[in-house]
């Protein structure tokens, strides 16, 4: 099979061919920290986890850098009105991303570089391009000459005249024409700033992604991703530049998740309707969370309704309680899933037909995410998953056929998929620790020597503590309210 992946710049789905045989590059615009983030930045962090994690499981080594704005207008301000530098503003705002990134199980980039650690490669940056005459100082500022990049539009697929009137572009008297854009930002008192060959100053917005997608991947990137409102003026800008200094194509491929809507409103400051993820992972378990954004393909519109919500909760779990039937059928067997594990082999081949089953499932999810990271249709292959692996463990249970062969080939099966959605957290499908099994062993013993008092407040201290038995013919099951 071939990835085939769609490109904003071509508008049409590309056949991937990284530049280096078994390598990929790529290169993701990430957050300005100088607040929490909310779902809409969680949705391309969340997006380009899972492309990352596909293209490792089908055997590519994956350079992924993203990058963190920490110097900029909006992080001058938030550090005036809490009093701090900007470099301390910064670092509580990367902490925090850390945090709730790490809540959602995504995983870390290879790379996160800051802008304020690459101002020596930002100022040769620019530097080129005012020595070719495509850059020019201005009263402090340094701008790009748009007209000077002959392909300047075609990314969000505009000429030049269609965005000199039909976009709103920032007036300046220090520009040469309206739609040139700054490289390079003079300083005013107080502020913070580094000495350039043109004054005081700090980057530009567009010009650090060009400076550091360079110095960390090179001239020319496999995959280059952000949000769909990135494609102007950021990328279109970021694109200019860069082709302008290499002469070479910025990224093979241009990759643009859409956007995300409040009540089918569009989330804005303005009507207030944003929702920070540190509020999100308070309500939500993260897998639910990541099964809401997967469950559209990344290219369309979401809207997050609290329906859409609670669905995304009753889908994930139905995926966890068919891992934890498995998992607890073999637990019945008296096999403990690492030992399991480890020595596999001493419990003979899985059923043939239960392995045609099986791949055939992970064929179809291989097929959609083959298909422009069709996570929407990937996830019915879990669901076939689901189905098949609470069958045979109904039909074992009854008929007394259950083999640990068999339930290791579905447990294998199951994380080869999440292990690129991570729709099912780790911890939502773990077997209970030391403490809570002692207690359920506990309450067991009570029952049967009828002390129901005790059985009854060993249940409500589980259930302070978040697990939910159930008594089954098999023994206790539990699960995470």
């Amino acid at each position: 099979m071939t990835l085939t992946i769609y490109d904003t710049m071509t508008r049409k789905k590309q056949l991937f061919t990284p530049q280096k045989p078994g390598e990929v590059s790529m290169y993701v615009c990430g957050p300005t920290v100088y607040g929490y983030i909310h779902i809409g930045n969680a949705r391309p962090a969340i997006v380009f986890d899972v492309v990352r994690r596909y293209l490792e499981t089908t055997g590519y080594d994956v350079n992924y850098v993203m990058n963190f704005t920490d110097v900029d207008d909006k992080l001058i301000t938030k550090a005036r009105e809490m009093n701090l530098s900007v470099a301390e503003v910064a670092d509580m705002f990367v902490e925090a991303y850390y945090a709730d990134c790490d809540g959602l199980g995504i995983r870390r980039a290879s790379n996160n570089p800051r802008v304020t650690d690459n101002i020596d490669e930002i100022i040769s940056f620019i530097s080129t391009l005012v020595e070719q005459d495509i850059a020019y100082p201005s009263g402090g500022d340094v701008y790009f000459r748009t007209k000077k990049f002959a392909d300047y539009g075609k990314l969000s697929h505009q000429n030049l005249e269609e965005l000199q009137f039909g976009i709103r572009i920032e007036v300046d008297a220090r520009k040469e024409a309206a739609e040139d854009f700054v490289l390079w930002k003079g300083a005013k008192p107080g502020e913070i700033a580094w000495a350039s060959p043109w004054g005081e100053g700090r980057p530009g917005w567009h010009i650090e992604c060009s400076a550091m997608a360079r110095k960390y991947l090179g001239d020319t990137l496999d995959i280059h991703g952000g949000g769909q409102d990135l494609t102007f003026p950021h990328h279109e800008c970021e694109l200019a530049q860069s082709e302008a200094v290499t002469g070479k194509p910025l990224s093979q491929i241009w990759m643009h998740n859409g956007y995300i809507n409040i009540n089918n409103e569009k989330m804005s400051k303005s009507l207030g309707n944003g929702v920070l993820v540190k509020d999100l992972l308070t309500h939500y378990n993260p897998g639910a969370i990541r099964y809401f954004m997967l469950s559209t393909h990344y290219r369309n519109p979401l809207n997050f309704t609290d329906e859409a919500m609670q669905q995304a909760v009753n889908s994930t779990e139905r995926l966890t309680n068919a891992i934890l039937n498995v998992k607890h059928a073999l637990k019945a067997a008296d096999v403990s899933l690492d030992e399991a594990v480890q020595a596999a082999s001493t419990f003979g081949e899985p059923n043939e037909a239960l392995q045609v089953k099986l791949a055939g499932i992970l064929e179809t999810f291989d097929t959609k995410m083959q298909d422009d990271f069709n996570t929407a249709d990937a996830i019915t292959a879990m669901f076939d998953w689901a189905s098949e692996a609470n069958v045979y463990v109904q039909q074992g249970n009854s008929a007394g056929t259950l083999r640990p062969a068999d339930l290791l080939a579905l447990l294998d099966a199951f994380e080869a998929m999440n292990d690129v959605l991570g729709i099912v957290i780790e911890q939502e499908a773990e077997l209970l620790d030391e403490e809570i099994d002692q207690l359920i062993q506990e309450r067991t013993e009570a029952r049967q020597s009828r002390n129901w008092a005790r059985a009854d407040e060993i249940r409500d201290l589980l259930t302070e503590k978040g697990i939910v038995l159930e008594d089954t013919p098999q023994g206790v099951r539990w699960k995470r309210a």
